[in-house]
């Protein structure tokens, strides 16, 4: 495919994929990067959520022409039954600064400005390319890889594993067990463009502002998931997803819970009029820190969706790819400055950098979160009941006292043998955050 040797191979053309080519060819580095897609971006069409900080520290002037939708000024958290959601809101003006801190993006646009910044760097790019297993020198130590072209065989000092959550590579290499459908979520996600005046009416918006929906309930209906709405330039991203195992378990499909949340009398409304014209699953690592496979061996490195590196609690994704990318490249460089051979004992500066960001310090804070929640489905269904029938109790006016509202909120608590159980859960889930 291509004889000269490289001194680091990427896998994948993704946040994480080109944060660590980027890193490492600014630094003067020879980096091959291979992406199976038609082009970078070609298998993301849906709208995202952009970290300035992660992006900031690889590219200082990204704000000058990334293709930058809207920055985000308020977020809503809602927890939703199937009539109602009670909700906080955090909105400031401050966040409309002159380097805001998050933006909406679409992926696919997103992907291809970054891979531009990429090729300037001096990165050799091929698409529609797929590796198919990684080369092994007679210790075991990997040098290169095997594709699916013709005479498609390249060798480099090290190999950048950013393939996604499949992880189809590693899996086939004897890197990392097959995917455990209890650690990865199933998201659809739809595209419905309206015009931009109408979307900053409905949102309360002006200029590039945006806003940001995250919602759990029984939009899931009993499943652990979540849904999401992100307001771009003219369109609106929704979708929504649940652990694979619940699907399997209970029979529901995808797209059927993404249709009754597009009904919800609280969504319906922000979607009248809209064309839908794109429409994606995929899958989303949800284990966290408990799911995480090897991060390195000899003469190979993981980073993003491949290594679980998700905040399923937070719902951030594309800042940990694009640091846990950087960090990898970094590391190539300090060994190639050092003229040391990236074995296994040498990249392990890899975690060690790793452990001093907020990647590794936040996924080990949350490492619990992802089983207590799939282990106690009240939260995305009984629980959500009772606070919307306690909110509307409380806030109906009809006569009747509040001292007797309380002691009716009180009363079907008890009758129900809920409220034990919800201060139960809400100790064990305060306990599972330590």
């Amino acid at each position: 495919m291509i004889e000269e040797k490289f001194d680091a191979i990427v896998v994948g053309a993704g946040p994480s994929g080109n944060a660590a080519a980027y890193t490492m060819a600014k630094e003067g580095l020879k980096v091959l990067q291979l992406e199976r897609g038609e082009y970078p971006g070609s298998k993301n069409v849906q709208g995202a959520i952009l970290y300035a900080d992660a992006l900031e520290k690889i590219i200082p002037d990204f704000r000058e022409d990334a293709p930058l939708e809207r920055h985000v000024i308020e977020q809503r958290l809602w927890t939703m039954d199937d009539t109602s959601y009670v909700g906080m809101h955090y909105r400031s003006d401050d966040f409309n600064e002159e380097r805001p801190n998050r933006y909406t993006i679409i992926r696919a646009q997103f992907d291809k400005w970054f891979s531009g910044k990429v090729r300037e760097a001096g990165v050799v790019l091929l698409c529609e390319t797929t590796v198919t297993e990684l080369l092994r020198d007679t210790q075991g130590r990997v040098i290169g890889v095997r594709t699916d072209r013709e005479g498609g065989t390249a060798f480099a000092d090290v190999v950048i594993l950013g393939e996604g959550v499949n992880g189809l590579v590693g899996q086939r290499s004897g890197l990392r067990p097959e995917l455990k459908p209890e650690t990865v979520a199933l998201a659809v996600k739809e595209m419905h463009f309206l015009p931009r005046e109408v979307i900053e009416s409905r949102f309360n918006l002006k200029g590039n502002e945006g806003a940001v929906i995250e919602a759990m309930g029984t939009i899931t209906d009993g499943m652990t998931g979540t849904g999401f709405i992100y307001t771009n330039q003219e369109s609106i991203s929704i979708g929504i997803g649940c652990i694979v195992s619940d699907f399997a378990e209970s029979g529901r499909t995808p797209y059927g819970l993404l249709e009754a949340f597009k009904r919800h009398p609280s969504v319906r409304p922000l979607l009248e009029g809209s064309e839908c014209k794109e429409y994606a699953a995929h899958l989303i690592p949800e284990g966290g820190y408990n799911a995480m496979p090897e991060l390195f061996g000899d003469g190979w490195i993981v980073v993003g969706d491949a290594g679980q590196f998700v905040n399923a609690v937070h719902r951030e994704g594309s800042n940990l790819a694009m640091t846990t990318g950087r960090v990898a490249g970094e590391t190539v460089v300090w060994l190639k400055r050092r003229r040391e051979v990236a074995s296994k004992a040498n990249l392990a500066e890899y975690q060690r950098r790793l452990e001093a960001t907020f990647v590794m310090k936040d996924l080990k804070k949350y490492r619990r979160i992802p089983d207590f929640l799939h282990r106690n489905k009240q939260f995305f269904g009984v629980y959500p009941k009772l606070l919307s029938a306690a909110a509307q109790t409380w806030f109906r006016v009809d006569g009747v006292d509040k001292r007797a509202k309380e002691k009716q909120i009180f009363q079907s608590f008890r009758e129900g043998r809920t409220l034990p159980g919800l201060i139960g859960d809400a100790l064990k889930l305060a306990r599972s955050w330590r």
